[in-house]
């Protein structure tokens, strides 16, 4: 699948994405990439960021390839169930442990648990070693769970600006490669 025939949706996480994260960065290079908005990127309310996620794939009219990361992972397979015929696929980076109680700030766990079903259409779960949000195990789980591909990111941190990662091309080539072999069709 060509990113033409796709529509493409960024699902940032706490606080949203800013301009400097990779997420920012894509939504600005992919032609048919657009932010699902939150009405508050600070305190995130679960039912309002899955709905919101759930109304930006409803609204789609071409095939959706979610582009999440961090909470934005458990806002979308959260929302995964009411449109699953619209999914196309999911590149789902640093899911957290939604399940941890000692990770912070507590209200991750407002969006736990995760479903465990394998997922209806292809993913990709990236993960880091050192994710201060999520051990390296808990992310490895349920990428398996979903029946996801999992990518090894290695000391990596959190994946997101502040570790580094604005530009992350190699987070874009392995999107490219995963758009790929997507159908459009779907």
């Amino acid at each position: 699948m060509r990113v033409a025939e796709a529509d493409i949706l960024i699902v940032p996480g706490y606080k949203g994405s800013p301009d400097n994260h990779w997420q920012s960065r894509w939504e600005r290079k992919l032609s048919t990439a657009r932010r699902v908005q939150q009405r508050e990127w600070t305190k995130p309310v679960r039912e309002d960021w899955v709905g919101s996620v759930a109304e930006a794939i409803g609204t789609s009219t071409r095939p959706v390839v979610l582009v999440a990361h961090s909470l934005g992972v458990a806002t979308a397979i959260h929302a995964v169930p009411e449109a699953t015929r619209r999914i196309a696929g999911a590149f789902f980076v640093a899911p957290p442990d939604v399940e941890n109680a000692a990770i912070r700030p507590k209200h991750l766990m407002t969006f736990g648990p995760y479903p465990r079903d394998p997922l209806p259409f292809p993913s990709i779960v990236v993960a880091s070693r050192n994710d201060v949000f999520s051990s390296f195990n808990a992310a490895e789980d349920i990428a398996g769970a979903w029946g996801s591909l999992f990518i090894d990111a290695g000391e990596s941190g959190h994946i997101n600006g502040d570790s580094g990662h604005g530009p992350w091309p190699e987070g874009l080539l392995t999107f490219g490669k995963f758009m790929s072999k997507l159908s459009a069709t779907h």
